[in-house]
């Protein structure tokens, strides 16, 4: 059977929720992804940035395997040893004490919201259980964290939203300051919004809605689930801005594609969360939580996060070129390997153009081209991309 054959039966048979492109990807090394025709394709999107490490990395394949061979599931009964060791690993190298093991992002983010509600709940105040995100947010497709997105596109079917989210503006502190109440439990911030378009705060804000969370005695959870694990040079995104939250969650990158998410809390915050209040059966499975274990002791090995930086400023300085050649280019955003260009049109041609000669690029928000490369690329890859790029953007007349 060819990849025709198979496209022809996804439709019959797979729920058509994606827009998927006609292409089926079988197998990769690093960077580089290969399709069933044998074409390569050097990855900048990376799983959604869920595959920090690359493709075919032989030291998660074998710590993969040989969990596999010992214990792949057991459920949360047990004491698991790999999600115990993860779980110190995070905690040590964060603002954190306690980590919750799941499968997404959007549980990791469900269950954040569930721990703000108990916390307010378990101090007695039962009315305070607002949750106030950004305009322009992504938090998940759950109902809950539905009604956290700050996107009303991703809801349309499915009224009425979850009671208790209140959206404002993204970047304006002031906005953010009226809207918290005696009712807010707490703000829910990606550092830098990835689906909805790559956008940076403005200098200071996080700081400001620290002080404001402090101010209000409101809890501050920042979603990390792109963000997180070495995306930024940093290995969590807060780091970049000086400030540390009560609550973060965590996925994508967490276990180098393999399916993981987790809410990560303080003490103080995550001592609501007792036996029956909140659960996964296979959050934290051994097969799991060994190959979160390997991604995290890869990342913090000497000199890894140095390098994201470097290659992440590389591929800034590239991007920042092409924008001072191409008008149609309006702005360069990002920080460290989570970089984008915002252009005058929308971005999909340039996608499906790029992707016949060989680059795999991801559009969000319309008009913004998002790289998402895993973190081992090299210069010489991002030089063939930002090549790539100028080719496309001229014969598009963007020079």
């Amino acid at each position: 059977m060819g990849s025709d054959d198979f496209i022809a039966m996804n439709r019959e048979y797979v729920f058509n929720t994606y827009g998927r492109i006609p292409i089926m990807l079988v197998e990769g090394t690093g960077c580089k992804v290969v399709d069933s025709n044998g074409r390569e394709y050097l990855d900048f999107i990376a799983g959604l940035a869920a595959c920090p490490l690359g493709h075919g990395h032989l030291g998660i394949a074998e710590t993969l395997y040989n969990q596999a061979r010992r214990l792949i599931h057991v459920s949360n009964l047990f004491h698991i040893e790999p999600q115990i060791q993860l779980a110190k690993i995070l905690t040590e190298n964060s603002f954190a004490d306690k980590a919750f093991f799941c499968n997404s992002g959007a549980e990791a983010n469900e269950g954040a919201i569930k721990l703000a509600r108990k916390f307010f709940h378990d101090r007695g105040e039962h009315d305070r259980y607002h949750v106030i995100t950004l305009d322009g947010s992504f938090h998940g497709r759950t109902l809950a964290t539905l009604a956290a997105t700050g996107q009303t596109k991703y809801r349309k079917g499915f009224e009425p939203p979850v009671e208790g989210f209140v959206h404002v503006p993204f970047g304006d502190i002031r906005a953010l300051e009226t809207a918290i109440s005696a009712q807010t439990a707490a703000v829910l911030i990606e550092p830098i919004q990835g689906e909805g378009g790559v956008n940076v705060p403005p200098e200071g804000y996080l700081r400001e809605v620290r002080d404001l969370c402090d101010g209000a005695g409101c809890l501050l959870m920042l979603d990390e689930v792109q963000t997180g694990m070495g995306r930024t040079g940093k290995l969590f995104a807060y780091e970049n801005f000086g400030i540390q939250p009560d609550v973060m969650t965590l996925a994508k990158g967490i276990a180098g594609g393999v399916p993981m998410g987790a809410t990560l809390a303080t003490d103080k915050v995550a001592q609501s969360f007792v036996p029956g209040t909140h659960a996964s059966t296979f959050g934290g499975n051994p097969l799991a939580a060994s190959a979160g274990l390997f991604v995290a002791n890869e990342i913090l090995s000497e000199g890894f996060l140095a390098r994201v930086k470097a290659t992440g400023d590389y591929l800034r300085s590239q991007l920042e070129t092409l924008a001072s050649k191409h008008e149609i280019i309006r702005e360069v955003r990002g920080i460290g390997l989570m970089q984008a260009i915002d252009l005058k049109m929308p971005g999909a041609d340039l996608v499906a153009t790029l992707r016949d000669q060989g680059l795999l690029v991801n559009c969000t928000a319309d008009t913004v081209l998002r790289f998402l490369p895993p973190l081992i690329v090299t210069k010489e890859e991002i030089d063939s991309l930002t090549a790539a790029l100028d080719k496309t953007l001229t014969k598009t007349g963007g020079a």
